[in-house]
């Protein structure tokens, strides 16, 4: 039987903590949701001044990291590439902001954010992801 690492809740905490640090330290409004590897809401945190619809898309780039085992980029590159039969895939918020978290080689979650520019969000998911890689 193989063992996997799971994402515990101080795991959680260093995430969001470092995300946020991240945002805060260049004044961005942002929303960071923390999936498990199934893509299930695990925490998520709306910080002063991130649009409310925020919360609603970090989730969703959080569960396309998860499912799809890569960073949300490649999903958003892929249509904008011309593979625009993609959006009919059954995820939503195809878009740039999502980053799993791989320890050993295997997803056990992922991070999403959203309220800034997209090379922003990567940033600070990025920022979260290695308070524990």
């Amino acid at each position: 039987m193989q063992t996997k690492a799971i994402l515990a809740l101080t795991d959680i905490n260093k995430i969001l903590d470092a995300a946020q640090k991240e945002a805060d330290s260049n004044a961005w409004p942002v929303t960071i949701a923390v999936a498990d590897d199934g893509g299930h809401l695990l925490a998520l945190r709306r910080l002063d001044g991130a649009a409310p619809f925020s919360a609603e898309v970090a989730t969703h780039k959080a569960r396309n990291a998860a499912l799809g085992r890569k960073e949300t980029q490649v999903f958003e590159e892929m249509i904008n590439g011309g593979r625009t039969a993609f959006v009919t895939a059954p995820l939503q918020g195809l878009l740039s902001g999502g980053v799993p978290v791989i320890v050993d080689g295997q997803v056990i979650g992922s991070v999403g954010i959203s309220g800034v520019k997209p090379e922003q969000d990567v940033q600070i998911a990025k920022a979260g992801v290695s308070a524990i890689a």
